[in-house]
């Protein structure tokens, strides 16, 4: 079969991969010069597969008048003349519910703990160097409240499956050293031991690699902007570009906020909306003032990944439509942070900063599945998880095109 897979970030790289191994002819089509250049490109590294709670949650309810009115505030939101946005907004505002964000935790966990096993096995086979590694992961909290409100979370998600831990705070000292730079505002801190991080643009390149390999070598068809699917009828015949039509026996749409409007152009409407984020990437001047395991400041919602000899840090979320530009105010509110946390050990004179648009359901679920045409498959709206969940959503969307039993129900994540 001929699969096209419209998308080269992580989520499109993966099914691409999937597909390929199961012996499937794949076109991968994108607009962009090569993979992962998109929201793959500087993402937050984290492989965070415990940390997978939605940010459709009741505590979102009191904070509102913060992410409306402060500039400073870690999420951010603009409002604008544009019914997807407030359509998108009232939508996560009914998701923020105690049921609601429990059943998402669930099904998101399932996914992400079935994404660490694709993982753990794709790594295992070798040919795959994305500065992958299994140091765990310290989320550090500045007040007995938060740490509270954490450790409530963890004994909820340990009757699901993972193994995680309170520390106060010498404890996070002893498991990370260098988070003491932080100064007396950490009160304790939550381990989890298998948490992971890597390089998501470096991991697309070598998947790349891999798919170009072999007697059935996988086409990629770059700098290609996919500008409608083509319907015959309940199939879709192929895809337009302007070099004409790529036609397939199959599409799988993977192109993050790309997928909406292509969706949208067949009468398919997919509740996705861009969450704006941020990153640097600092080169290690003194390994020993940087953190080895992936921290996560909670309280200022920036995370911090090593990938060798380079520190990511990246946070912040804008509810700005999309808008790449890159907003200095919110570029220099996640380098004060970088400097006062571990500003001692890396090197501000090239940070190399990017923001990405990640692809957001309003209750945190990705899309995975098929739709009313028997051909057309989608794996989007991943948010801030798509390095988390591609490998495990891939695999499930692959196994659904060649009706094969999937490892873990698909029902918490249809359209």
């Amino acid at each position: 079969m001929h699969v096209i897979v419209v998308g080269a970030g992580v989520v499109g790289m993966t099914t691409a991969w999937f597909l390929h191994r199961a012996g499937h002819r794949v076109t991968v089509i994108d607009a962009a010069s090569g993979p992962g250049l998109g929201t793959s490109r500087a993402n937050g590294a984290q492989l965070s597969y415990s940390y997978v709670a939605p940010l459709a949650a009741p505590e979102v309810l009191p904070a509102l008048p913060k992410y409306l009115f402060d500039r400073n505030s870690p999420m951010r939101f603009r409002p604008a003349l544009d019914p997807e946005q407030w359509r998108w907004g009232l939508e996560f505002l009914l998701a923020c519910t105690a049921g609601r964000a429990a059943a998402t935790t669930r099904a998101l966990l399932a996914l992400a703990f079935h994404s660490r096993a694709q993982v753990h096995e794709a790594v295992a086979e070798g040919g795959l160097d994305f500065a992958y590694s299994r140091t765990g992961k310290l989320v550090v909290y500045s007040d007995d409240a938060g740490l509270e409100g954490a450790k409530r979370q963890m004994e909820f998600q340990r009757t699901l499956g993972c193994e995680q831990e309170v520390l106060d705070r010498a404890g996070c000292l002893a498991i990370e050293p260098a988070v003491e730079q932080f100064g007396p505002r950490i009160v304790g801190g939550i381990y989890t031991p298998s948490e992971e991080a890597g390089d998501c643009h470096l991991f697309c390149i070598a998947l790349e690699g891999k798919l170009k390999a072999g007697n059935n070598p996988a086409e990629f068809r770059y700098g290609l902007p996919a500008e409608r699917l083509v319907r015959d009828g309940s199939r879709i015949r192929g895809v337009a570009t302007r070099d004409g039509m790529i036609e397939g026996d199959a599409v799988v749409l993977a192109a993050g906020m790309g997928a909406r409007r292509l969706a949208a152009g067949l009468g398919i409407r997919l509740p996705i909306y861009p969450l704006k984020g941020y990153s640097l990437s600092l080169q290690v001047t003194d390994p020993a003032k940087v953190p080895q395991v992936s921290v996560t400041d909670s309280d200022r919602k920036i995370v911090y990944a090593r990938l060798g000899n380079m520190l990511r840090a990246a946070g912040v979320a804008d509810l700005v439509g999309e808008d790449l530009t890159l907003d200095p105010a919110r570029l220099g509110q996640v380098e004060r942070e970088t400097r006062e946390a571990f500003g001692a050990g890396v090197d501000f004179s090239d940070p190399q900063p990017w923001c990405g648009l990640r692809p957001a359901t309003p209750t945190g679920l990705p899309i995975l599945g098929r739709t009313r045409y028997d051909n057309l498959l989608l794996n989007c709206g991943h948010g801030a998880l798509g390095f988390t969940l591609s490998m495990g959503a891939a695999q499930l969307v692959a196994d659904l095109l060649d009706n094969r039993p999937t490892a873990i129900p698909l029902d918490p994540y249809s359209l």
